[in-house]
Formats: structure tokens, sequence, C-alpha cells
């Protein structure tokens, strides 16, 4: 701060002048928000003070929820309101759904980076493209498609962690876990194998990290009021971020562009699996939809959500199998008596892991939800007020206000979950051996309501086929116990510096 004054004292602008710009800066932020009236939910601070809880921002967060259910930090032009009631979430998640829309705000941030996409938009957008793709994620053959290409990857990703566990050496697993993500989720999408895993495609290393980094300088702009005039004069953060979006630009477009000229040279009678394809031939009757902006926008959206949710929901299933040793063996030992497989071929290993034999993995499911609700894919979502209300727990927001939902925070909640929420228990979600599943707006993971995650079904089965492959042939453990494990800020939520493990061979 004392270097900001500094910079700004040097351009010559007189220091009163600062201080009555601070000054009416205040008065905008906590003016006309009734921060004493009890009618609406306690105002514990302002948005700005994110900048200073950044890097731990979802506990920052959460720790105010543990005393008020409901809260608001103050902008300049509305407030940001923040619960982990039930009852709430319902509420603008479906009850009121038309009234709580993503909104300008919102989209204004992230339209940089995800475009037109089904997670930025509302209204007819919105429909749109959720109509299309529901229909293509109900069809037999995108389901078959995209398993055995699951099961493919994983085979490659088992053999890569057999020369880790030969070699005796550390590996960052969700380094391996991300890129087989983008392998399968890539293959899907676009029918191109980029083979990251083996290390064959620097141009895909390159997206990987220009997407990611992209996705963490996106949220970034939540917290930094200055990031509009940033981005008009191309500097600092803006400017790292318009060069991330470049190069991921153009590398989806390469893609489209090769996936375009394949897809005329196919005839009608050829199968059209991967997502691509298919969206290819139903625009041919919406020609609106030909043009490779709307695919691209569709497509990001789609590896935002298969990549890095199931990549990181695996990287801390992992994490928490090595703090809970006793855990892993339960989950290896259900692997072992639901497959009844020899261990040594593990083409015929895979092969086995079908619907019916992953229905049945009742405990490794348990599992994998008590690890979202801990470490939920995305920690923190929000909705836009079109209409002054009040929420089921009574509070007041006015026409504007932000609304967000924590699924961070609500798994650590112990009103919601007991006095053991923050316990890493499989068995919460286990009832007479089967699974037990809880509302969606109690465990909102996978969000809840119209707007609930399509490829919910998608991402178990992958994370499944990946888990039992790997747990079938090695015992896992972290490199090293000491180090402390950490978050990175940004809508998905990363282990920040990779997880990095030892494997044995069972």
């Amino acid at each position: 701060m004392d270097f900001c004054l500094s910079a700004l004292v040097a351009t010559g602008i007189p220091i009163f002048l600062l201080l009555i710009s601070f000054f009416i800066f205040l008065l905008r932020i906590f003016t006309g928000k009734s921060t004493t009236n009890p009618l609406y939910a306690p105002a514990v601070a302002t948005v700005f003070h994110q900048l200073f809880y950044f890097d731990n921002l979802f506990d920052y967060l959460t720790d105010f929820s543990r005393r008020y259910p409901t809260f608001r930090l103050l902008g300049l032009k509305h407030s940001e309101l923040y619960t982990v009631d039930p009852r709430n979430v319902e509420h603008i998640l479906k009850t009121k759904f038309d009234n709580y829309p993503k909104g300008q705000y919102t989209y204004t941030i992230v339209s940089d980076l995800f475009g037109d996409g089904i997670f930025a938009v509302d209204g007819d957008k919105w429909r749109k493209q959720r109509k299309l793709a529901s229909f293509e994620f109900s069809t037999r053959v995108l389901r078959d498609f995209s398993c055995g290409i699951f099961r493919k990857n994983s085979i490659k990703l088992a053999l890569i962690v057999h020369k880790f566990s030969e070699e005796r050496s550390g590996f960052d697993i969700q380094d391996l876990l991300m890129k087989c993500a983008l392998d399968s989720i890539f293959e899907v999408g676009f029918g191109v194998d980029l083979n990251c895993l083996e290390g064959s495609s620097k141009s895909a290393s390159a997206f990987i990290k220009a997407f990611d980094e992209s996705n963490a300088l996106v949220y970034w702009r939540y917290a930094d009021f200055l990031w509009k005039i940033k981005r008009r004069l191309n500097v600092g953060s803006e400017a790292r971020l318009r060069k991330n979006i470049d190069l991921v630009d153009d590398f989806v477009y390469s893609q489209i562009r090769n996936k375009r000229e394949r897809h005329h040279n196919l005839s009608d009678d050829n199968v059209k699996e991967d997502l691509l394809s298919r969206f290819l031939a139903e625009s041919e009757r919406d020609p609106e939809n030909m043009k490779d902006r709307h695919l691209r926008n569709i497509i990001l959206n789609f590896i935002i959500a298969g990549k890095d949710s199931t990549a990181n929901t695996l990287s801390w299933f992992f994490y928490m199998l090595c703090k809970h040793p006793s855990i892993q063996e339960k989950v290896f030992q259900q692997v072992r008596d639901v497959i009844q497989e020899d261990k040594k071929n593990m083409d015929d290993f895979v092969s086995k892991l079908t619907d019916g034999i992953l229905e049945k993995m009742h405990y490794l499911h348990a599992a994998l939800t008590e690890t979202l609700r801990l470490y939920p894919a995305v920690p923190i979502d929000g909705k836009c007020a079109e209409v002054d209300d009040v929420l089921p727990d009574g509070f007041r927001l006015n026409k504007g206000d932000g609304i967000n939902y924590m699924a961070y925070a609500m798994g650590r909640m112990k009103t919601i979950w007991g006095e053991d929420a923050e316990e890493f228990r499989p068995e919460r979600w286990i009832e007479n051996g089967i699974f037990r599943p809880e509302s969606s707006f109690k465990f909102v993971a996978f969000h809840a309501g119209p707007r609930i995650c399509l490829g919910k079904e998608f991402a178990y089965r992958q994370m499944k086929i990946i888990s039992m492959v790997l747990l079938h042939y090695f015992r896992f453990q972290l490199e090293d116990e000491k180090k402390e494990v950490k978050y990175k800020t940004m809508f998905t939520l990363h282990l920040d510096g990779g997880l990095h493990l030892q494997a044995f061979s069972r």
C-alpha cells in the first residue's frame, strides 16, 4: 500500500486529492447498504478485503460462515452475499431460479475466457446450449465412446506410475491426472488424442499451462477493482491474461479447423462419436452454430467441466487416501472383491470395468463423494438478484446484489453434517452397504436445480475407472508427510504446487 501511495504521489497527484478520492471511495461502499439494519445479512467486510486473504480465500470465507450462515461483503455498487444455508441454496437454484441468473457482473468478469459458453450465460443462450448438451450427454454412443477412452487412458496412467514405482522415485500425481483428464476430455470433445501423458504434444502442454493460468487470473478479477483499467492499458495481470487467452484460442481454433476438415470428408454413414463432430452435424441445421467462436465457447466450457473437475477431485482423493491409509486399503479391498481378477494382465482387468461393475463400487463412490464434500471442484458459485427478495432465512437482498453459495464452506459446517463435519469419513454416505445420496442443496458439488451438472455420471465413471486401476496395482503414500498441502485460489480447486506421492506395487 505504501508503495502504491508513493507511486501515485510521484505522478504529481496532490496528497489531499488522494485523501478526498479515498473518502469518496469509502462513501460509495458504505452509503445505502443498510449496514446496521438487522433485516439485512451482517456486513463483515468489503469485497476488497479479499485482496489480503486471496491465497486462503475459501477458508477466510468459511471462518465467517461459522459465525454467520449468511453474511455480506460490501462493494462499490452492490453487496455480495455469501450463504451456507441449504434453504437459501434451494431458493436461488430452484424455487426462484428465474430471479437469480449469473448476471452481467459475472459475465463481464468471465466472458474473456468462457465467452458465451454455458457457464457464463443466462436466458435463451443458456437454454439452447443446455438442451443440446443434455441430448448429447444422454446418448449411448457418447457414453460408450467416452468409457472406452477412460479405460485406455487409465492404462497409460498406470504404466507411467509403474515406472515411477520401479524407480522408487516420487511424482506429481496432480500433473499426471491433469494430463490424463485432458487427453480424455479432448478425445471425447474433439476426437483427437493429444497424448499429453506420454509427452508427445508440446503445444498441448502449453495449452494446459495457459488455460490454468487464465483460470486463476480471471478469478483474481473478483478481488482486483482495477482490472478493467489494467485490461484497457494491457498491463500487469491483464496483460498476462491476454497472452494466455491468445494461446488458448490459437490451440482450440486449430483443433476446430482440423475437425471441420475431417468432418466434411466423412460420409453420412460414419458414426460421429466425439462431441465436436456431433455438434458440427447438429449445427448444419443451424448455420449460426457453425461459427468457430460459438464452437470454441462450447468446447472450452466442456473442457473446464471435464478436465478440472475430475483431475482436481482425484488429486484430493489420493491425498485423503494417503492421510487415511485404512480407508485406502478398504477401497482396494472392495476393488479386489468386486473384480476378482488376477493383477498381472492389465488389459483384462480394465476390460472388466463395465457399468455394472462400477455400480457395485458403493464404498469407492462414497469415498469420492466424501472428497467432493470437503474439496468440491467448484468451491464457490454465485448468482445475481434480478429483483428485491427475501431469502428463506429471513434476510433481504436488493436487486443487483450477488448471492454466492459456498460448497467448500458448506462441507465444513457442523450444522449441516454434524460434529464430525471436518473429518474424512466415507461411511457417512453408506447405509446397509449401499451408497445413500443427500439432497443436492446440501451437497452442492455438482450444483443443483435446472443448472445441475450434466456430466455428473460421466465424472463418476472416469474417476472410478482411474481409481480402481491405480489402487488395484499400487499403494500410495505422500512423498513428504510433513509438507503442508494447500489449494490455489481459482474457479476450480487445484492443489497449489501439485501432490507429490510415492507408489508401491501391490
